[in-house]
C-alpha cells in the first residue's frame, strides 16, 4: 500500500500498544464474545488500564490527553485484526465528547474518569421503534416535575446497550416543537424504572451488545440535563461528522486487511491444477480491488489530516462514509467470491468481515442519508 504520512511518532508508538492488546486480549476472546453476545467487563477494564479508552480526553479528567489520531489508530487496529464487539470508540470518541463538550464541571468530574478507566461504559439512546433516528418522530418524553425530569419511552438498536452504566438519552422536552424540542439527559443504568431489554439478534457483529432500552417513569435530577434545554438536536449534529468519519476509517483498514487475506488465500488455493491467483479473472479482480483500496486510503488519510486540524466538514464526512462503506461492501462481496465455498464458512476471516461490514451502510446514517447531505451542496 501507499506510504502514509498522516501519523506522528507518538501515534505509531500508541499503535504498538494497541496491537499488543488486540493480539493478547481480543483475538483469543472473539469466539467467546460471539457466543455471549457481548464483550466481558474485564476486557473493558484492561483497555482502560492500558490507556486505550478516552485517549483524546484531557488528562485532568484522567483521559489520555491525545488527539483524534490516537482514536484513528485504535479503530484501524481493531478493523485490521477483523475484531468485532468492543464498543471502545463509540464509548470514547462519540459519546464521551458529548459529556466533555456539554457537561457541567460536576458532570465531567463525576463521570469522565470512570469512562477512561472502563468502570463506566457509555451508550447513547437515540433510535426508537418506528422512528429510527428521525428526531422529529421520537416519542420518548422527559417531563419536568419540580427538581426532576420524568422520562418515559423506549429505544432500540442501542450499541453497548447491555453493558452500559450511563446512557445519553434523547428525549422530547417540548413535543410541540418537533426537532427543536429535543434535549439530552444522562441516565444511570441503576435508576428505578430503567430496564435493559433483550439482546437483538443481528446478521453480523454478534459480539457487539445491541439492545432495546425501556424507560418507565424514570426520575433523574434536573442536574442530569446534558447541555441546553431543547438544544439536543443541535448538540447531536455537532458530533455526527466525527461519528461518520470513524466508520470511514474502519472501512478503509478493513478493505486493506481483507484484500491482503484474499491475495494470500488465492495464492495458496489450487483449482484445476493451478492456483486461483493464476487465473486472469482473479488477477483482474484483485487489481480492481487494489485500485479501490488505494482510493479509499488516499481519501481517508486526506480527511484524517483535515480532521486533525478540526477542518472536517459535515459534507466531507458524508462523502467519506458513503464512498468507503459502499466500496467496502462491494469489495468484500468480490473477495468472498474468490474464496469459493470456503468464503461462506464463518471460520474464514472473509465471511466474518462480509457480515460485519453490511451495517456500515446503515448506522451513523444510511447511504441514502449521506447522498441527501452531499446533494445539498451541489
Amino acid at each position: 500500500m501507499i506510504a502514509r504520512t498522516v501519523f506522528r511518532e507518538d501515534h505509531e508508538m500508541f499503535r504498538a500498544t494497541v496491537r499488543r492488546f488486540v493480539e493478547r486480549e481480543c483475538l483469543p476472546r472473539q469466539a467467546e464474545w460471539d457466543a455471549a453476545g457481548r464483550v466481558d467487563r474485564d476486557t473493558w477494564l484492561k483497555a482502560g488500564k492500558e490507556g486505550l479508552l478516552c485517549t483524546s480526553l484531557p488528562e485532568e479528567y484522567s483521559g489520555g490527553g491525545g488527539d483524534f489520531g490516537h482514536c484513528a489508530v485504535l479503530i484501524e487496529e481493531l478493523a485490521t485484526a477483523n475484531i468485532s464487539g468492543p464498543g471502545f470508540y463509540l464509548h470514547s470518541d462519540i459519546i464521551a465528547p458529548y459529556i466533555l463538550r456539554l457537561g457541567t464541571e460536576e458532570q465531567k468530574r463525576r463521570w469522565l474518569p470512570k469512562c477512561a478507566s472502563g468502570e463506566c461504559i457509555l451508550a447513547i439512546a437515540m433510535s426508537e421503534p418506528g422512528a429510527g433516528s428521525d428526531l422529529k418522530a421520537i416519542r420518548t418524553t422527559a417531563v419536568k416535575q419540580g427538581e426532576e425530569y420524568v422520562i418515559n419511552g423506549s429505544k432500540t438498536f442501542i450499541s453497548n446497550g447491555l453493558n452500559c452504566d450511563l446512557v445519553v438519552v434523547v428525549a422530547k422536552t417540548d413535543p410541540a416543537a418537533g426537532a427543536k424540542g429535543v434535549s439530552l439527559f444522562l441516565v444511570e443504568a441503576d435508576r428505578a424504572g430503567f430496564k435493559k431489554g433483550r439482546k437483538l439478534a443481528k446478521i453480523g457483529q454478534n459480539a457487539a451488545d445491541t439492545a432495546e432500552l425501556f424507560f418507565d417513569e424514570v426520575r433523574v435530577p434536573a442536574a442530569n440535563l446534558l447541555g441546553e434545554l431543547n438544544k439536543g438536536f443541535v448538540h447531536l449534529m455537532q458530533e455526527l461528522a466525527q461519528e461518520r468519519f470513524i466508520i470511514a476509517i474502519a472501512s478503509a483498514s478493513k478493505m486493506e486487511a481483507m484484500l491482503a487475506e484474499t491475495i494470500r488465500y488465492t495464492r495458496e488455493r489450487k483449482v484445476f491444477g493451478q492456483t486461483v491467483f493464476d487465473f486472469q479473472n482473479t488477477k483482474f479482480k484483485l487489481a480492481d480491488l487494489k485500485s479501490r483500496a488505494t482510493a479509499m486510503r488516499i481519501m481517508v488519510d486526506y480527511y484524517l489530516a483535515e480532521h486533525l486540524r478540526r477542518k472536517l466538514a459535515v459534507e466531507e464526512a458524508a462523502i467519506a462514509k458513503l464512498f468507503t462503506t459502499e466500496t467496502l461492501c462491494a469489495g468484500l462481496d468480490d473477495m468472498l467470491q474468490l474464496h469459493g465455498g470456503y468464503g461462506y464458512m464463518m471460520e474464514y476471516p472473509i465471511a466474518r468481515a462480509f457480515v460485519d461490514a453490511r451495517v456500515s451502510r446503515i448506522y451513523g446514517g444510511t447511504s441514502e442519508v449521506m447522498k441527501e447531505l452531499i446533494s445539498r451542496g451541489l
